[in-house]
C-alpha cells in the first residue's frame, strides 16, 4: 500500500526486531491514517526536497514491540506519527534543521547525533493533527540514562 509518492505502509512497519521476537506489528486503520499524514507533512517534503531517497530505520511499532526495543508503549512510533530516518549523504543536522525551518511537526529529535561525525545517530520526527509543539531535541546518553535537551 502506497501511503505518498514514494513511501510505502511496508517500509513504515517493517521491523527485523519484530519478526526475530515474533511480536505483531500490524497498524490499525487509525494508525495507517497517521502514517499517511507522516508520510504527507513530513517525509514526502523531504524526498523532494533533497531528491534522495529517505531511509526509514523506524516507522509505525506495537506497544510490546517498543517496549522490547527498549522505547515507550506511550512513544507517538505506537500511533504511527513518528519515525527514524537518514539520507544517506546528507547529515543528520541538516535534516532536522531543514525540517524545523520549513515543516510543520510535533517533534524533532536529533537522537545520538555528535556534532563532530556530522552522520552519526538519525533524526526521529513526528507529526500530529492535535497542536504540534514544534520541540527541537537532542538526545544523548549520559550517565547511562538517555536525556533529551532543547537544540541550541
Amino acid at each position: 500500500m502506497k501511503l505518498s509518492e514514494n513511501f510505502t505502509l511496508d517500509e513504515l512497519t517493517k521491523s527485523q526486531e519484530a519478526i526475530r521476537l515474533g511480536i505483531p506489528n500490524e497498524p490499525s486503520d487509525e494508525h495507517i491514517t497517521n502514517l499517511i499524514l507522516l508520510c504527507k507533512n513530513i517525509l514526502q517534503p523531504l524526498r523532494n526536497h533533497f531528491k534522495i531517497p529517505v531511509s526509514i530505520s523506524s516507522g509505525y511499532r506495537s506497544a510490546a514491540l517498543c517496549e522490547a526495543v527498549g522505547s515507550s508503549s506511550k512513544s507517538q512510533h505506537t500511533k504511527g506519527q513518528a519515525a527514524d530516518f537518514e539520507i544517506f549523504g546528507v547529515a543528520n543536522k541538516e535534516l532536522a534543521d531543514w525540517i524545523t525551518a520549513n515543516l510543520e511537526y510535533d517533534q524533532c529529535i536529533l537522537e545520538f547525533w555528535n556534532e563532530n561525525e556530522p552522520n552519526s545517530g538519525w533524526v526521529h520526527c513526528s507529526y500530529s493533527t492535535n497542536n504540534n509543539r514544534k520541540q527541537y531535541l537532542k538526545a544523548q546518553k549520559i550517565g547511562g540514562k538517555i536525556v533529551y535537551s532543547p537544540m541550541e
